[in-house]
């Protein structure tokens, strides 16, 4: 007699069965139309816009890495980055994108409905950064850029 289970689980399908569970227990993401140009929300005879889906994930995800964390009483203390704690540092650049890269998924994978981040990339040029990446959702790839 064995200690070890006689029948194997494969390890993919277990992997696929709780995405697919996923996607059956969350209901579609909305979030408000945004204008990232004005910095305000995009209304029409003054009803706001919902947005569904990834376009709503990419609103989630601009305004979350826009709001410092712990600074508004509005947002829970799992809401936006911590990335003013770089600034000032005495780290090398290279452990500054290191951090920032580790600040921007504890921010965004928060998120149940993002399944992990792809292809980070941070460019620090003076006091301006920009952000990019992709995110994998429930619904799909999304490329998104933040500066």
């Amino acid at each position: 007699m064995s200690i070890f289970p006689s029948n194997t689980i494969n390890i993919d399908d277990v992997v696929a069965d709780s995405i697919s569970n996923i996607n059956k227990e969350l209901p579609m993401f909305r979030e408000y139309a945004y204008d990232f140009i004005e910095n305000k929300f995009v209304t029409i005879d003054g009803r706001n816009i919902v947005m569904e889906g990834n376009e709503a994930l990419k609103i989630w995800v601009y305004k979350n890495l826009k709001t410092p964390r712990f600074r508004y009483q509005a947002y829970t203390w799992n809401y936006g980055h911590e990335l003013e704690g770089l600034i000032g540092t005495s780290l090398s650049k290279a452990a500054i994108e290191s951090e920032a890269k580790r600040y921007i998924e504890e921010c965004l994978l928060i998120n149940p409905y993002i399944l992990s981040i792809e292809d980070l990339n941070i460019n620090i040029d003076g006091d301006r950064v920009e952000v990019g990446f992709t995110i994998n959702t429930i619904y799909g790839e999304v490329d998104i850029v933040v500066s």
